[in-house]
Formats: C-alpha cells, sequence, structure tokens
C-alpha cells in the first residue's frame, strides 16, 4: 500500500532501497525476509513521505506527509 500511494513500482521501490525487485515481491506476499531488509524498505519509504502507524484497533496505517512539511 506505502509503495502504490507514492505511485511507485516495484522496481522503483527495490532501487531505492537496494533490494532486488524479488525482494519486493516476496515482502508483498508476506514471505518472510531478513529484518535489516525490512528497515531498509521501511527507512526508504518514510524518506520518501510515508509515515507508519497503529489505528484504534492496532490495524496498520499509513499516510504521506505533506510534501511541504
Amino acid at each position: 500500500m506505502a509503495r502504490a500511494a507514492l505511485g511507485w513500482g516495484v522496481r522503483d521501490l527495490a532501487k531505492e532501497a537496494c533490494v532486488s525487485p524479488d525482494t519486493i515481491s516476496r515482502l508483498e506476499r508476506g514471505e518472510e525476509i531478513l529484518p535489516r531488509t525490512l528497515t531498509a524498505i521501511r527507512t526508504t519509504l518514510e524518506s520518501a513521505g510515508v509515515e507508519f502507524f497503529e489505528d484504534d484497533r492496532g490495524d496498520g496505517v499509513i499516510k504521506l506527509r505533506n510534501r511541504q512539511e
């Protein structure tokens, strides 16, 4: 969802996070990936303006920061 919110394809995120497109695909299928790889992807998304948080039910939610902030 975060990748789509940015308008990025799998290859775009993979390039920015310095991981393979297959890694992004595995993550999106819910397969296990290394913690350091997950951190690299999350950091990349956050640097691009994605904020991760949980709603009042504990569900994961994202939002895009205002680009002017």
